[in-house]
């Protein structure tokens, strides 16, 4: 069986036959940490920020510009490459993607300007693009279950790995530059370094889907609802959606209000805040392995609500306080990463193999865009208004979307079982 996959692989992974081939359970491992490595290159700047405002003199909204680069790298990357492993194979897709990761780090490294700043965060962007969708179907295919289905493995791994991704890059990067030399450099030297052993381990990782013949002629994926399964997928969207969008209130604001209200402007501890509220993805998906969807959603939602009512109040004691601020993260980040796993899960379980990493692709279209919104906004509300004033009106935006949401997102979700 081995063998046949790798008498399948795509003509740019099989250049050199004389490669050994990773076994296929190594390979599953192997395709989880080169999606950790990119997620965490992805977030690995949020902690530096500050870092880059004092060494450019760059203003608060100039990094609200340098996040929308990012992200609209993600977004077009994910339109136009998220979906062509199913076309390709899942190594045509995968390794290209980490090559731009690699580079971005270089660009990271070597320069410390505004321009350099800029590159490197399009690149990234590009490359998380491209990976997301492609390495979660690529540990999908690589883990079927006895009757051919996706196993619940392939959806809590890849789960980690983008999540564990986005916590472990700002947590790493803002100690190393808290405690390390060369704060601005160090970091990145280190996922530079990860991205290439990832890279190495995708060249020599098993094919997960072999090229169609003849390959379709060319398009951008179309944000589109699987006929079959239009139900369940409109609610893993609105998942999704719920659940980024509350990552994106938490990451856009805890290097300002650290620094400002709480007077903590520390990369280690932004890093450590941002950990908080994507690390608890990990604590979910170890804890709750036999949970159905529902009963995640039925749990996420609720403590989505309690998280962003701790997080207002902590913005409006007298002082601000810093414990509210750091527990709000982890129980906004608790049920962000309920929801985020069960609207996976109904994704990874309905998309048919053939067009599994194009559904991919639409649902982390949903969740990145619902990412970036309250990053920008935030950027934007924060040139007028005082941080604490910025909060509460997000805090209640997110937070009213969130129960307006609820019945349709649980209700079509019940349907899909």
């Amino acid at each position: 069986m081995q063998a046949q996959h790798t008498l399948t692989a795509p003509r740019l992974g099989a250049s050199a036959p004389s490669l050994p081939r990773l076994s296929r359970r190594t390979g599953f491992w192997a395709i989880a940490f080169s999606f950790l490595a990119v997620t965490a290159l992805s977030t690995a700047p949020s902690s530096l920020y500050g870092l880059y405002e004092r060494h450019e003199h760059l203003a608060p909204l100039t990094i609200t510009i340098v996040y929308a680069v990012y992200a609209a790298g993600v977004t077009v990357s994910l339109l136009l490459a998220g979906h062509v492993s199913d076309w390709y194979g899942r190594r045509a897709v995968l390794i290209p993607a980490l090559t731009l990761a690699i580079v971005a780090a270089v660009v990271f490294i070597s320069s410390k300007s505004l321009a350099g700043l800029l590159v490197a965060r399009v690149l990234t962007g590009l490359a998380l693009g491209a990976t997301v969708a492609t390495a979660t179907a690529y540990i999908a295919d690589l883990d079927p279950g006895p009757d051919g289905t996706v196993t619940r493995r392939s959806g809590i791994v890849a789960t980690i790995a983008n999540v564990g991704g986005l916590a472990i890059g700002p947590l790493a990067t803002g100690l190393l530059a808290r405690y390390a030399p060369s704060g601005l450099t160090i970091p990145y030297a280190v996922l530079l370094v990860a991205l290439v052993v990832a890279l190495l381990a995708v060249v020599l990782a098993p094919e997960g889907r072999s090229p169609v013949h003849p390959v379709p002629k060319y398009r951008p994926q179309r944000l589109s609802v699987p006929a079959n399964a239009r139900t369940q997928f409109i609610g893993a969207i609105a998942g999704v959606a719920l659940a980024f969008t509350t990552w994106g209130l938490f990451a856009g604001l805890a290097g300002r209000f650290l620094a400002g209200p709480l007077h903590h402007p520390s990369p280690a501890l932004t890093g450590a805040a941002i950990f908080l509220t994507f690390g608890m993805g990990v604590v979910v998906q170890t804890t709750t392995t036999n949970w159905p969807g529902r009963r995640l959603l039925s749990a996420g939602i609720p403590t989505i609500i309690l998280g962003l009512a701790i997080l207002v109040v902590s913005a409006w004691t007298d002082p601000p306080s810093l414990a509210l601020f750091l527990i709000s993260g982890v129980v906004t980040g608790l049920g962000a990463s309920a929801i985020f796993r069960a609207s996976l899960g109904i994704v990874i379980a309905t998309a048919h193999a053939d067009d599994r990493a194009g559904a991919l692709a639409t649902f982390f279209v949903a969740g990145y865009a619902a990412l970036s919104l309250p990053v920008l906004g935030l950027g934007i509300a924060l040139q007028y208004l005082s941080p604490q004033v910025t909060l509460l009106i997000f805090g209640l935006a997110v937070g009213i979307g969130i129960l307006a949401a609820a019945p349709t997102l649980l209700r079509k979700t019940e349907s899909s079982h």
